[in-house]
């Protein structure tokens, strides 16, 4: 994993677990990699992937039980959540990518359907 400068560490490894989350690699109720093992996974000292476990935690999408492991959490309705916060940052960057070159909404509406369609082609 390359991480940005810009953004604390801790931050872009709850960005992994819940784009993992998102596309289905973490189900609901389903176990996260251990701390160690993740930290060995992306090349980071375990407490930076602890911060993150426990930010994730207190943020409700996942769940630790002591001497089991970290899970995400059982609701599927969490999973919904961290799929439509992901869309609406996409979809922010988006907005303001294409407003800073001065476009407006129909033409930014008119350039995402556009590219949607080639998608599913």
């Amino acid at each position: 994993m390359e991480f940005d400068d810009r953004t604390p560490i801790y931050v872009q490894i709850m960005d992994l677990v819940k784009r993992r989350i998102a596309v289905g690699e973490l189900k609901a109720g389903g176990q996260l990699p251990s701390v160690r093992d993740l930290a060995r996974q992306v090349v980071v000292n375990p407490n930076t992937v602890q911060k993150a476990y426990l930010e994730l935690e207190r943020e409700g999408y996942v769940t630790t039980q002591r001497g089991m492991g970290t899970f995400v959490s059982g609701d599927h309705r969490t999973v919904d959540l961290v799929r439509q916060g992901l869309a609406r940052d996409i979809v922010k960057t988006y907005v303001v990518g294409m407003r800073s070159l001065g476009y407006g909404v129909e033409e930014m509406s008119t350039m995402a359907a556009d590219e949607a369609g080639k998608e599913t082609k």
